[in-house]
């Protein structure tokens, strides 16, 4: 059977599946992964991997004999898509299937921002309620001008579930949309004229610290900022001075710059609702992701063709 390497956890049935056709080598069984490839790399065909641990160069220059990289997630910002293509290499992502999920995620951290969730169900369990009487008021997320950066597939999916609150939706990409929002051709223009920025675009260096601190400024001191993206595409040290200085109101987010590290300073402050990159994490979600990653590594092998090449490969 042809050997396939896999980078990352996958679920049982994943598994189950690839191994009728392939010899899975793992990653996390080699101490000195550099050193395994040394002598083995000529032999993988195939890599299973996901976006966050995608295939680093050296890795991907290892394999001689690559032929696919199956990812498991939307984003592969952490495969060189370029590189694979000069190369003849196959990419594959799993986009789609997590649209509404994610969408969900956007809108949950909006409303938690607004109606102040977190501060709320805190304020009932440590008997502030009894103690002191009711909490503060909060604001109303109905009619909102709220800016997506972003209008791909899961951007229109988040415009779609905002619609019960009555938004006027504006959007910002590198180029207009057949879409019914507003086109602003300026992102720091759009997010002076937002009450919200909703960031949903890809991550790699085009859109690294595109957020910046100008248009957290243009944001404003009411303005609250989501993001259900790439930590890299916000300035983390520039958005937690402007929240911490009262230049930016609240963030809600579901991605960091260096995650899983985030900085002490962003949990400490009380204006954020903060989540370990969750926006597709849900068992229905995940297990589509998973069919979809390993459907894609099976079809290249019987016949070279894939399901979701990504752009770069299409």
């Amino acid at each position: 059977m042809p050997d396939l390497l896999q980078i990352g956890g996958a679920t049982d049935e994943m598994t189950a599946r690839v191994s009728e056709k392939f010899t899975i080598h793992k990653a996390s069984d080699h101490a000195d992964l550099s050193a395994w490839l040394a002598d083995n790399g000529d032999k993988i065909t195939h890599v299973q991997t996901n976006g966050h641990d995608g295939v680093k160069p050296d890795v991907m220059a290892a394999l001689t004999n690559l032929k696919m990289i199956s990812c498991y997630g939307v984003g592969y910002d952490n495969i060189d898509a370029n590189e694979a293509v000069r190369r003849g290499i196959m990419v594959t992502h799993t986009p789609n299937v997590l649209n509404e999920e994610v969408a969900t995620t956007a809108v949950l951290l909006m409303l938690a921002c607004y109606r102040e969730l977190l501060r709320d169900d805190a304020w009932v369990r440590s008997g502030a309620w009894e103690a002191k009487g009711n909490s503060p008021l909060t604001r109303s997320a109905d009619d909102q001008t709220i800016g997506i950066l972003g209008m791909g597939r899961i951007g229109q999916a988040i415009a779609a579930k905002l619609a019960p609150w009555n938004p006027t939706i504006l959007y910002h990409t590198r180029s207009e949309k057949d879409v019914p929002y507003q086109y602003v051709g300026d992102l720091t223009e759009m997010a002076i004229k937002s009450d919200v920025l909703i960031v949903i675009t890809p991550g790699g260096p085009s859109t690294h610290h595109l957020v910046n601190a100008d248009v957290m400024n243009a944001l404003g001191p009411k303005g609250t900022l989501i993001n259900v993206a790439r930590g890299t595409v916000i300035d983390e040290t520039a958005m937690i001075a402007a929240l911490s200085e009262g230049r930016l109101g609240w963030a809600g987010l579901d991605v960091f710059e260096h995650e899983p590290k985030v900085p002490q300073a962003l949990r400490d402050l009380p204006n954020t609702t903060l989540l370990p990159h969750v926006g597709s994490a849900t068992h229905e979600t995940r297990a589509a992701m998973g069919k979809l990653t390993v459907d894609n590594l099976l079809s290249h092998l019987n016949d070279g063709t894939v399901i979701s090449p990504v752009p770069e490969c299409q």
